[in-house]
């Protein structure tokens, strides 16, 4: 019997982690950390609801930490088995892993110094360094799109571009047990087609009899592409007008990428200075720059195209601050430039230190970029925070606040069912990675009118895919 269950991202958005299981084999789809609000977080440090040590494989969609954030924590639970991606997937999630374990380690020491009064326990971090090495050394030689690999026993995975950050991919899996063969396509998070960097999301190389699916923004699509160019573009020069700064909390994977390449756009208008001073305050966002324009096999080729006569990547005015007192001396500017920091969700990172200093600002702006998580400062604040705390200091929102969707990495309502419209007629369609009373709902109801059998799957709940359909 070939079953499925999921143990991240059932009926939310976060920590995403999915479990194929037969009498051979057991494989997972990513192994993610969730991400959000203290108690969602808490959720990390839970024991696996299954044995690490029996897991043959892990299949990673793509590098972001709440897809790949709990493999350290597999290794260090008993996982010895193979992490499989594409090469840029490898290459990005070692730089996100091991991020993730510095921050963490450094969050621990801060702690020990000044423990609480109301507790003598010592903060240990979810996982360390050496933690993040060793899951790291676990990776197999990467897989190439439209390549066809023997993953675990009976089990066969393809690797198609998902077209939403380098490297990402949706994962088609053939499982076979006894006499039973199921051809399962896991979608990964897909791509917001029509973005000048990378190339739309593929279809699979064959229909598939059942779809695990990601519903972000299973309630509403984006902007155009263009139009949020646009936008941004205003924004920043309305800003610059009154002698404020730009804050944008960006996410170092493909986020930056594009914002730097939409900042070149306004310049290349005339729109914007020539010389805008652009600070690209984040050691991760510099390091997945490099490995961005490394990978040249994995862009849209126009893109290439466009990089042979000039790198929109090196705009005049722009600075790559690794150094913490270079990023210390950003905040003795006044107005006038335009600061991407993560993290995206404003949950940690330099960019709570440089929302410290300009929040308060009316003449500064604010612009959010990205998902932003329920519980996570960035919702606090474009839901409305008259302010927030930030190094034990309330800091008044004074500053002009932008929310702009169109550079979502990930696919909208509309381009969602023009996705599995491309997958053929599967059997059934489990909704994962969602907000449940929204995307998924939604999504949901968009898939009862064009005719297709589906499911929401709860945290842990054990599903037979060879069983009929089942709607909930």
């Amino acid at each position: 019997m070939i079953r499925f269950s999921s143990h991240g991202a059932a009926k939310q958005v976060t920590g995403s982690c999915h479990l194929i299981e037969t009498a051979r084999a057991r494989v997972l789809v990513d192994c993610g950390l969730f991400q959000g609000g203290r108690e969602l977080e808490e959720d990390n440090s839970e024991a696996f609801a299954f044995d690490a040590a029996h897991i043959d494989a892990v299949l990673l969609t793509h590098a972001h930490l709440d897809h790949c954030g709990r493999l350290p924590l597999l290794h260090q639970r008993g996982f010895r088995g193979a992490i499989y991606g594409t090469d840029a997937t490898r290459e990005l999630a070692r730089l996100v892993l091991l991020d993730a374990a510095g921050l963490q380690e450094e969050q621990a020491r801060r702690a020990a110094r000044r423990p609480s009064r109301a507790s003598a326990t010592v903060s240990l971090p979810l996982y360390g360094i050496n933690d993040a090495l060793r899951s790291i050394d676990a990776f197999a030689a990467p897989l190439r799109y439209g390549e066809r690999r023997e993953v675990a026993g009976g089990i066969h995975a393809t690797f198609v571009n998902a077209g939403h950050i380098l490297g990402s991919a949706s994962v088609l899996l053939e499982v076979e047990d006894g006499d039973e063969r199921l051809r399962v396509l896991f979608s990964g998070d897909i791509g917001n087609p029509g973005r000048p960097l990378l190339d739309d999301p593929a279809p699979p190389p064959a229909a598939p009899d059942i779809v695990v699916m990601e519903t972000t923004y299973g309630d509403r699509d984006h902007r155009p592409w263009q139009a949020s160019v646009d936008e941004l573009v205003q924004a920043v020069s309305v800003t610059l007008q009154r002698g404020g700064n730009v804050v944008i909390p960006t996410f170092a994977l493909e986020r930056a990428q594009e914002i730097l390449y939409a900042l070149y756009s306004g310049i290349r208008a005339g729109t914007l200075p020539q010389r805008l001073p652009v600070f690209l305050d984040s050691p991760m966002a510099i390091s997945a720059t490099e490995i961005f324009l490394a990978h040249r096999d994995a862009l849209r080729a126009s893109f290439v195209e466009e990089l042979t006569q000039h790198d929109p990547m090196q705009l005049p005015g722009l600075r790559m601050t690794r150094e913490t007192a270079e990023s210390m001396a950003i905040n003795q500017i006044r107005g006038g430039a335009v600061i991407m920091a993560g993290s995206g969700m404003a949950s940690g990172g330099r960019v709570r230190h440089h929302l410290r200093h300009n929040l308060a600002q009316a003449d500064n702006s604010i612009v959010f970029v990205g998902y932003a998580a329920n519980g996570t400062p960035a919702r606090q604040i474009i839901d409305g925070a008259r302010s927030m705390r930030l190094f034990g200091d309330d800091i008044a929102v004074r500053a002009r606040i932008h929310t702009i969707n169109g550079f979502s990495a990930h696919a909208g309502q509309s381009e969602l069912l023009a996705w599995l419209r491309r997958c053929g007629q599967p059997r059934r369609v489990l909704l994962v990675h969602g907000d449940y009373a929204r995307g998924m709902q939604a999504f949901g109801a968009q898939l009862n009118r064009a005719g297709y059998a589906w499911q929401m799957p709860g945290a842990g709940e054990s599903i037979l895919l060879g069983g009929h359909a089942q709607q909930t």
